[in-house]
């Protein structure tokens, strides 16, 4: 619930947007520069609008039916960077999928293994390759730059251990 909440109090730094201006913005975000569960943002605002830290405004535009606008208080911008820089400081495995597989190697077909893994490798040199196209971008902000240098060498460990793999244990 913490990192929800820093992207939706994050999201509403620069001004008040309706649920769906958010659920577009988290899509954005979602896309390329991190992994986040966005299956219902309505709960964690509502929650966050019992802390104080957000409040809720209905507006109505025309015949169109009614939204709800969400803006930051004083109280969630302190909560935002509070979050923000203690985010820093977070370390926490990351969690790659393929690892409950090696978690059980001695029951893996190799043969299996070795076609699935060659699959993954090309995946993720897929993934590689998007990346330095996206980096290569111009007009990107030095943050988004950032995040795309940060996933680029996460993917490049990830091509060297699955290629390492296929050469040293299958």
């Amino acid at each position: 619930m913490l990192h929800q909440e820093l992207v939706l109090l994050g999201l509403l730094m620069d001004g008040p947007k309706h649920g769906y201006q958010i659920k577009k913005s988290i899509e954005r975000i979602k896309g390329v520069f991190a992994s986040i569960d966005t299956n219902s943002i309505y709960y964690p605002l509502k929650t966050m609008e019992l802390k104080g830290l957000v409040t809720k405004k209905i507006v109505k535009e025309g015949k169109r039916p009614e939204k709800y606008v969400y803006s930051i208080t004083p109280k969630g911008k302190r909560r935002f960077y509070k979050l923000l820089n203690d985010n820093f400081l977070l370390i926490q495995r990351p969690f790659i999928n393929v690892d409950l597989s090696f978690y059980f190697f001695p029951y893996v077909d190799k043969e299996l293994a070795k076609r699935r893994l060659k699959i993954r490798l090309r995946g993720l040199k897929r993934v590689k390759k998007w990346l330095e196209e996206r980096k290569s971008e111009s007009n990107l902000p030095e943050h988004l730059i950032l995040i795309l240098e940060h996933n680029l060498e996460l993917v490049e460990a990830e091509i060297k251990f699955t290629s390492r793999l296929l050469d040293t244990f299958l």
